[in-house]
């Protein structure tokens, strides 16, 4: 059964604000996408009043592939080709972030996110058979499963975000993150900030991952935009992972766990934790790899993620 979801009051206030925040900085199709990885299978597809970019590439059953929190599909850069071997690969932007638009900030939500791109996958006409969501990708891809808007037969969490920080900080943190992200200014010294190189790579390596000169170039193009820092901001500060957290133990699909061992955002205990709460999960570590694995080890990821596809009869044996 669909789970019925409000959808926010937007008012003019909303819109001028959202405007203000965004302003003329987002990343631009010809400006900054003239070395886009994989530019041949891009595309621009309208849904949900929003003009997404998505690449599609491959031939077998469909797995979408969806990115985190301050990504695009440059993060598949190396893994969608590797799995359009066996899948017909769908990755999109998410709204806001890499060449898709933004909705309205109330709606760069978990439920807003995920209902933005089921009507990215009602327009295409498809019916995954697995998600494989990296970070705030996989819970994304559980809330489409927990609504009843998709129904693969499995998922695949690369590094997932998916439990709610339990600090005795977290009612003063998530206070002062709406604070930032509704200040125009912060997004834009940001982008100023991200014009460092070494900024730029002191994030990356906060994830303990070490990933190729032309993924770092991709991530510099990204954050140097003041829309896509915008969004992002505005994703995390909107962010509620606890239905997430409540329904895990209904989880339809069979749920893979894959972690990199040197995660250094999201610990791997986690991890732990949700395969002894989801009936049936199965966990796989990831020696030396950080929250970007799949980056550093594109090949050896698609090839977990291909034996699991057999595993749950996605894939022929």
């Amino acid at each position: 059964m669909a789970i019925e979801m409000s959808e926010p009051v937007i008012t003019t206030e909303d819109t001028s604000l959202w405007q203000a925040l965004l302003g003329d900085g987002a990343p631009n199709w010809q400006r900054d996408g003239t070395n886009w990885p994989n530019r041949a299978a891009s595309r621009f597809i309208e849904a949900g009043g929003l003009r997404f970019h998505v690449q599609i590439m491959g031939k077998g059953p469909v797995a979408l592939l969806l990115h985190g929190t301050g990504a695009a599909t440059h993060s598949w850069r190396d893994l969608a080709p590797a799995l359009a071997a066996d899948f017909t690969v769908v990755a999109p932007d998410l709204p806001g972030h890499g060449f898709t638009e933004a909705p309205v900030w109330p709606r760069m939500s978990l439920p807003g996110m995920a209902g933005a791109v089921a009507s990215l996958i009602g327009v295409l006409d498809i019916a995954p058979a697995l998600i494989v969501g990296h970070s705030a990708g996989a819970a994304i891809g559980i809330d489409l499963c927990r609504s009843g808007q998709v129904a693969p037969s499995g998922l695949v969490s690369l590094n997932g975000a998916l439990l709610p920080y339990r600090g005795n900080l977290t009612k003063v943190f998530s206070p002062i993150a709406k604070m930032f992200a509704m200040n125009p200014l912060v997004p834009r010294l940001f982008a100023w900030r991200a014009k460092n190189p070494s900024i730029v790579r002191r994030l990356l390596a906060g994830t303990g991952s070490t990933i190729d000169s032309a993924g770092e170039a991709h991530y510099a193009t990204l954050v140097r935009r003041s829309g896509h820092a915008a969004a992002a901001l505005t994703m995390m500060a909107n962010w509620d992972l606890d239905p997430i957290e409540a329904n895990l133990p209904n989880l339809a699909p069979r749920l893979l766990l894959v972690t990199g061992a040197n995660d250094r955002s999201i610990p791997p205990r986690e991890a732990e934790r949700i395969a002894r709460i989801v009936p049936g999960a199965r966990l796989v570590s990831m020696p030396g790899l950080g929250h970007l694995a799949h980056e550093e080890a594109p090949a050896e990821t698609a090839a977990i993620i291909a034996e699991f596809a057999r595993e749950i009869g996605v894939l022929g044996a």
